[in-house]
């Protein structure tokens, strides 16, 4: 395994530096194509890009496809306000266009744009009153806390607490988007923990899954909604999309 890492390591090395001597080769001869003289190009200014090259446009599989499962489901529950914890401000700024959006962090975030108002907020701690919020979201937040990652106090539990929060304050027939790492579970201090489908489900006690979708580590499919189980089982570091709702004070009562 040593002597294999170690091979990778220097095939790494070698194909960055011929990426390196091409770079020098493409500004020479770029510099000396018509119209380069148009803007001011200097090589002490240069801003080397090599690893764009490639036959594909690569991207975050988690952060990408986990926003656009979240985006389509507000777009069908067309909410009043939504309330989010500490999600993507991607995601935050995207939605605040078409769902007036309330966005709370750890670190509150300096974010100005038109339907968004931007606050701070302890996950573990949350200001809501119980059962008032009809529409909350909190993605690829609850692996984090209480890690120190973020400068908040160490507290191996705190997951569980945040989840009790989010689920304290959701409202009567409201729902709940909520994302996180799944597979087998582990915690990689200080970065994050890896969920069993069983442990998401187990943490939220009072509310039923709407909906749940897989974003598998790698493979050709993006999004698999309706997965199940025994498919997060399979993974290692996959990402889970948990659709949950309240049900209504009648459907209680009944």
């Amino acid at each position: 395994m040593a002597a294999k890492g170690l091979a990778r390591h220097l095939r790494r090395v070698w194909v960055h530096a011929r990426r390196r001597v091409r770079f020098g080769r493409q500004f020479d001869a770029f510099s000396r194509l018509p119209g380069a003289e148009r803007f001011d190009l200097r090589w002490e200014e240069r801003l080397p890009c090599l690893e764009d090259d490639t036959g594909i446009t690569h991207f975050d599989r988690h952060y990408v496809y986990h926003p656009a499962w979240a985006a389509r489901i507000l777009r069908r529950t067309a909410p009043a306000l939504h309330v989010d914890i500490g999600s993507s401000l991607f995601f935050v700024s995207v939605v605040s266009a078409f769902v007036p959006t309330r966005f709370y962090d750890f670190r509150p975030a300096e974010l100005h744009i038109d339907g968004l108002e931007s606050g701070s907020a302890d996950l573990t701690k949350l200001p809501f009153d119980d059962r008032s919020v009809a529409s909350l979201s909190s993605m690829h937040v609850v692996e984090h806390v209480g890690l120190g990652r973020y400068g908040e106090p160490l507290d191996p539990n705190a997951d569980l607490t945040a989840m009790g929060e989010l689920q304290r304050v959701l409202a009567p027939g409201g729902d709940l988007l909520f994302v996180v790492p799944v597979g087998r579970p582990q915690l990689r201090f200080n970065g994050l923990r890896i969920y069993a489908y069983e442990q998401v489900v187990r943490g939220f006690p009072e509310l039923h899954l709407e909906e749940f979708a897989l974003i598998p580590e790698r493979g050709p499919e993006g999004l698999v909604v309706g997965a199940g189980p025994e498919q997060v089982a399979r993974e290692r570091h996959a990402c889970g999309c948990f659709w949950l709702r309240r049900s209504s004070s009648a459907e209680e009562v009944a």
